[in-house]
């Protein structure tokens, strides 16, 4: 007896057209971010399209904010993997509804829209309270390095400017005493575009400038902020100017270090330590996560690799983003400071800080001299701030795993720091999105 299948006819074409809601089963993270879209203000989106008229019709906004926060999502950034999706991928095709925009024109709405769609990230915080998901109880807070939308290898030190610098002036130099000899001499020389030639070592010479001057820049605003002067000769000096005394500076006013770097795909960025050991063109990315849910209910960013100065915005940003802060937040050593606990110690609530490694002893803290600091110590030692600042590491560093392990986000698409800020709160609402599906 013939074995019996249940049928298969590839060619068979539908005698009438499928409902979309058949492609997907019920409860798809598609339907809920379609669902959730609809229920956010998109006003600033339609506003850019006001008055355009019905000839060369733009994509609907609601169409193209769902596309790419599905995208976000499920781990697919690449306008070219978005727009393949579409063609490919029943989630995607769902959203898209029959509509199929280029490549190009995904990446150009995301590009003009990345502010808008970084405030949609507030909307889903404050979506997430009203379903009870965020509670404000506890939080933590913690940093990340994300790498930069450039290559280490597009980057250059001071003291390798300096010498190109010299390089491509004598290469000018000499390309214009070429351009001025007799054209005997020039008939019986290789045949070369001199004008090109100078022209692209002069472009080449501008952009290494202006990167040699952002470094100079950056580093007298560091020498002020130390206290130095342009006129201290390398000398320590007190505020009314004499001598302070003590070991002269290696450096003149201003003057980087010869190791200093600066990126020309975006100068913005900075070569930081990642936790494998490698350095690389990054951004520093911090989020505020609340214990009840794992909801990050503030997403911030930095191009600085240290994390002692970002606890103080990122407690205004939680109280700027839920009107509130929390009742206790907790934050590891690398967010110390005694100055910011003289700041965040007094009128946010219960925080906590660790002074050193987890099961590493503190030597004796100088009261006197650190007075919040030894204030801090005072509470850690205590059963009750122990028991608090432990559930830390459970709460905040998941979701920094889930960025890049499950939604595979390991790098900017954009570059600048604001651009890259927005793509950083669009990428931590999408993860929120997916908390909030499953719960």
């Amino acid at each position: 007896m013939a074995t019996s299948y249940l049928p298969y006819l590839p060619d068979q074409s539908f005698l009438l057209p499928p409902s979309l809601d058949e492609w997907l089963p019920d409860g798809h993270l598609a339907y809920f971010i379609s669902e959730t879209v609809d229920a956010l203000d998109l006003s600033a989106f339609h506003a850019r399209y006001a008055g355009g008229g019905a000839r060369n019709q733009p994509f609907h906004p609601v169409m193209m904010v769902k596309i790419l926060i599905y995208g976000y999502s499920s781990g697919v950034f690449s306008s070219r993997k978005l727009a393949k999706k579409l063609h490919e991928d029943v989630a995607f095709r769902v959203l898209g509804a029959g509509n199929f925009p280029a490549h190009r024109t995904l990446s150009d709405f995301r590009a003009l829209h990345l502010a808008e769609l970084a405030e949609l990230f507030v909307q889903v915080v404050k979506m997430a309270r009203e379903c009870g998901l965020v509670k404000m109880g506890t939080i933590a807070v913690d940093g990340t390095k994300m790498k930069a939308n450039a290559s280490r290898h597009k980057a250059m030190s001071y003291k390798r400017m300096q010498q190109a610098e010299e390089e491509l002036n004598s290469e000018i130099k000499a390309l214009l005493e070429r351009a001025k000899a007799t054209d005997e001499i020039e008939r019986n020389e290789p045949e070369l575009d001199i004008p090109a030639e100078i022209t692209r070592r002069e472009q080449r010479l501008a952009v290494i400038q202006a990167a040699k001057a952002r470094l100079e820049e950056r580093q007298r605003e560091a020498d002020l902020a130390k206290g130095r002067s342009e006129d201290d000769a390398r000398r320590p000096r007190n505020p009314d100017g004499s001598d302070k005394g003590g070991g002269s500076y290696k450096r003149d006013f201003g003057v980087p270090e010869d190791k200093d770097q600066e990126s020309f795909t975006d100068p913005d960025s900075r070569i930081m330590k990642h936790s494998g050991g490698n350095f690389e063109q990054s951004y520093n990315g911090y989020t505020a996560v609340d214990c009840e849910h794992q909801i990050i209910v503030a997403a911030e960013l930095t191009n600085c690799a240290a994390d002692s100065q970002a606890l103080p915005g990122m407690l205004s940003a939680v109280k700027s983003n839920l009107g509130e802060l929390p009742a206790q937040t907790l934050a590891d050593a690398g967010f110390r400071s005694e100055a910011v606990l003289g700041t965040v110690c007094v009128g946010h609530g219960d925080v906590l800080v660790a002074l050193g490694r987890e099961g590493k002893n503190d030597a004796t803290i100088n009261a006197q001299k650190y007075p919040h600091t030894a204030a801090m110590a005072v509470k850690l030692k205590t059963l009750e701030g122990q028991a608090a600042y432990r559930r830390r590491k459970a709460i905040v560093e998941p979701p920094n795993g889930w960025i890049k392990a499950v939604m595979g986000f390991r790098k900017f698409s954009v570059r600048g720091t604001e651009k890259v800020k927005a793509e950083w709160k669009l990428v931590c609402m999408a993860l929120n999105l997916r908390r909030m599906a499953y719960l």
